[in-house]
């Protein structure tokens, strides 16, 4: 078992992070600063920046963002490393949405490459061998992995339907998967990979953590579906610089904590808080929210270039492996060099960099626990938030909800359009996010 300490990123090379810009000012804390500001935003991440570009765009609002990090982008951050690769400090990220609201949005701070994500699994056979299959499950993977010589959507919904439970009640994420997947598909891709995200087997889980797992019944590899799929040209970090950097109206600091200087900060008519929502009324003495948080432990390699390897130049076939079985304590690995938004020379370089990634419970938050003790919590903490004057709790981590990329800025974005109008965030009718990703 991999030992994981209180130095969440001993794994990680961050000596070097090139490729990105930023003023000087950003880092002279509170110096320099102007005596009032119509919204001081907290977090540097998809929802400050939306709330600081729309509040200049729309209505010519100063903003002061602040963030207690060196960096602005929030968990999207990504940097070329020392070995030329554009890589993610907190994990991989990948840009799809459905919502087109959101896509002409981005694509005013970016060019954009079109990019379908596909991930892999390697996964043990009925023979014991590994096989490399698709995740979600589909066609290829149960032909693979159990022979069972599927070759149209009928067959695979039949090939299921004699697997899967019946059970219009499941109490727990086991009986949950069960009806969705089978014992066979249960035990080979979610069973350990659950237990290894979460600390916790599928039963002792709710139903809902499993009630959506993906199986798919025809020969789609892709892992999303949505429309618009791609990943930005200059990286994550690019769009964060364009939507606020040559703004006049927009001020950052960074390095900069909210609860420790909180009574030093300017005036402002609106505090936008996008951190945890329990951090924020930590004096109050509620307990915390739960959250899954994640390591990554980096490794440089020079693989086999040559004809007799089955992916030249690579460590794996593709960016995204992901190892749900037992035999190791990691989720998946993922190398960056697949991506096709990389630096020309790094497409070029004889080395690669991978990323073992492994879940934990300290760190930076990532992922909420949902159970119903975390649940009633977290209506407590927004009984609180809904009435506190003069802010807005904006963002995942402020609605204790995983986002996806294109749910923050559809989120932040409408919340916006609440908050202009008579600076309250309001209750109006929202666009329905549909589930995020999650784990993957």
């Amino acid at each position: 078992m991999t030992t994981l300490g209180n130095d969440e990123w001993a794994g990680m090379d961050l000596s070097v992070r090139r490729g990105n810009d930023h003023d000087p000012s950003w880092f002279a804390g509170l110096n320099g600063l102007a005596d009032e500001y119509d919204m001081i935003i907290v977090g540097a991440g998809i929802s400050g920046c939306v709330f600081a570009e729309r509040g200049s765009k729309e209505l010519g609002l100063k903003s002061l963002i602040i963030d207690k990090r060196d960096h602005i982008g929030g968990n999207c951050y990504d940097f070329i490393n020392k070995h030329g690769f554009r890589v993610s400090q907190y994990g991989v990220h990948l840009f799809h949405t459905k919502f087109d609201r959101v896509w002409e949005y981005v694509n005013r701070f970016s060019e954009w490459i079109p990019y379908e994500h596909r991930v892999k699994g390697k996964v043990k056979d009925i023979r014991d061998e590994y096989q490399i299959v698709p995740i979600p499950p589909s066609q290829e993977t149960v032909n693979k992995l159990f022979n069972a010589n599927v070759r149209t959507e009928e067959e695979m919904e039949a090939w299921l339907d004699a697997r899967r439970s019946v059970n219009p009640d499941p109490k727990n994420g086991e009986e949950s998967a069960l009806t969705r997947s089978g014992p066979e598909l249960y035990e080979a891709i979610f069973k350990h990979y659950t237990h290894k995200q979460w600390d916790k087997w599928p039963e002792e889980l709710d139903a809902s953590v499993l009630a959506r797992i993906p199986v798919r019944t025809n020969r789609d590899d892709r892992y999303f579906s949505d429309q618009h799929q791609a990943l930005p040209k200059d990286g994550y970090t690019r769009i964060f610089e364009n939507m606020i950097m040559s703004d006049p109206n927009i001020t950052v600091r960074l390095n900069v904590d909210f609860f420790e200087q909180r009574a030093k900060l300017p005036k402002c008519g609106l505090t936008v808080f996008t951190g945890p929502i329990d951090a924020y009324y930590a004096s109050q003495g509620l307990p915390k929210l739960e959250y899954r948080s994640l390591r990554f432990f980096e490794e440089y390699h020079e693989p086999d270039a040559s004809d007799a390897s089955p992916h030249p130049g690579f460590y794996q076939p593709c960016l995204q492996l992901n190892y749900p079985g037992p035999e190791v304590d990691f989720t998946r690995i993922v190398e960056y060099k697949h991506k096709p938004n990389q630096p020309h020379e790094a497409k070029l370089s004889k080395g690669t960099v991978i990323f073992k990634e492994y879940s934990c419970d300290h760190g930076e938050p990532y992922y909420p626990v949902p159970n119903p003790a975390n649940r009633a919590l977290y209506e407590r903490y927004q009984q609180l938030a809904m009435d506190e004057p003069g802010v807005c709790f904006v963002g995942r981590l402020a609605s204790y909800k995983y986002f996806n990329m294109d749910q923050a800025f559809m989120n932040a974005l409408e919340i916006w359009d609440e908050v202009k109008i008579d600076r309250k965030q309001g209750t109006g009718k929202r666009t329905d996010l549909g589930e995020p990703d999650g784990p993957k």
